[in-house]
């Protein structure tokens, strides 16, 4: 991950969460020659696409707990303390759909709906010495 990434307010990541992980890995690989690599986490197994040498994105099979949900790509974005942002989403209109939690090993996120109605989850990296 870039510096860049890390910035309060920057786009850091993109995951991709299906009900045909091989379908789409052999789809995406093809389409824009992403090198995949399978690793297991703790949701599951998990697919780290690159683009080069850089981790682009992730696919993952959509967890229990969002069955019935069509397949979509998800935004990840950088903020200083995820903690901090359900009550100022709340403050400024829009909602909290799950609240934060951890990610072992990666960070604290959080999916949240802004009053428009269009979702997107916010993270705090965990700093690794």
């Amino acid at each position: 991950m870039t510096e860049a990434m890390k910035l309060h307010g920057a786009f850091s990541w993109n995951e991709l969460m299906t009900n045909d992980v091989p379908g789409a890995k052999a789809f995406y690989s093809e389409l824009l020659g992403w090198v995949l690599t399978d690793m297991e986490s703790s949701c599951g197994s998990y697919t780290m696409a690159k683009a080069g040498d850089t981790e682009v994105a992730g696919i993952m099979a959509t967890p229990p707990e969002a069955q019935g949900m069509p397949p979509a790509w998800g935004a990840y974005v950088t903020v200083d303390d995820v903690d901090a942002m359900p009550a100022r989403v709340e403050s400024l209109g829009g909602k909290v759909i799950l609240p934060p939690q951890d990610i072992p090993d990666v960070g604290r996120f959080m999916v949240m709906q802004d009053p428009q109605g269009a979702v997107l989850m916010l993270i705090t990296y965990f700093d690794k010495k």
